[in-house]
């Protein structure tokens, strides 16, 4: 029997008001899947919906048409069987690195024994046992969005989701949280569906990649990325790889829709 996707999104459209009541329509007919311990990426032009789409899968906006299922059940708003994870960290100023992560565990009344022992997990998990006691501000950007990657984790959701998570750091702090988030997922199985402008980092991170053509935004393209755990920087160098990244660039500068096929 095939094994219920962790998240999947069937038909969904979505339509905003317009001038004289006419609507806006953002997204048309999309079709999706994560399956259990897969990173998917969601990339395409500014203004093409994906963030949008990424809020509907989180519950936060209510598509038009469509549904959105979370181990084989609907989405009817937020829940915790979803983990957020935005560009702008979103953590409380006035809360430890350690209070930051029990925040959630916090709302679900998990016991507060509990709470330490997986607040402590997870702060090891990400490297910041160290910086328990910590506030944000003492932080740099980067180890700001493992605080935030943490308290998501913590909560054990389904899925995670990720606008942008990376979106606000230099390259160089960038180009080190792709390869502590391939380590993250390596060491915890997080399934995760991830937005991204950046079409080198869905690559090399996801397991397939989702492209969007402009708004209306619709499936152009569903990619396989050929290439399994343990990817380390000598990826970027690889012919494969980069021929990849071209064909997506193509599809994003509107090219035809079409399937793309890349031997392993």
């Amino acid at each position: 029997m095939t094994a219920i996707p962790k998240l999947r999104m069937i038909s969904v459209t979505k339509d905003y008001p317009g001038p004289k009541a006419t609507p806006v329509r953002a997204l048309v007919d999309v079709d999706l899947h994560v399956e259990a311990g897969e990173l998917v990426s969601l990339v395409g032009a500014s203004g093409c919906g994906k963030s949008t789409l990424l809020a509907i899968a989180a519950g936060l906006v209510e598509p038009t048409d469509g549904a959105v299922l979370v181990d084989g059940r609907h989405v009817t708003g937020p829940g915790p069987d979803r983990g957020l994870v935005f560009q702008g960290y979103s953590l409380y100023p006035w809360r430890t690195v350690a209070e930051n992560v029990a925040f959630g565990l916090e709302l679900r009344g998990v016991a507060k024994a509990d709470i330490r022992s997986r607040v402590a997990e997870y702060l090891r998990v990400m490297g910041l046992s160290d910086f328990a006691g910590s506030l944000p501000r003492q932080l740099s950007g980067g180890m700001q969005q493992r605080v935030a990657i943490a308290r998501a984790l913590a909560t054990e959701p389904s899925v995670l989701l990720f606008d942008e998570p990376f979106g606000a750091l230099d390259s160089q702090t960038r180009a080190s949280m792709r390869d502590f988030v391939v380590q993250v997922q390596a060491d915890t199985g997080a399934t995760i569906l991830m937005v991204t402008h950046d079409v080198e980092e869905a690559v090399y991170l996801s397991s397939r990649v989702y492209v969007l053509s402009s708004r209306p935004g619709r499936v152009a393209a569903e990619l396989e990325v050929p290439f399994g755990p343990g990817r380390d920087r000598s990826l970027l160098r690889d012919q494969t790889f980069r021929q990849l990244c071209w064909s997506i660039d193509d599809l994003l500068a509107g090219g035809p829709v079409r399937t793309i096929e890349v031997a392993g």
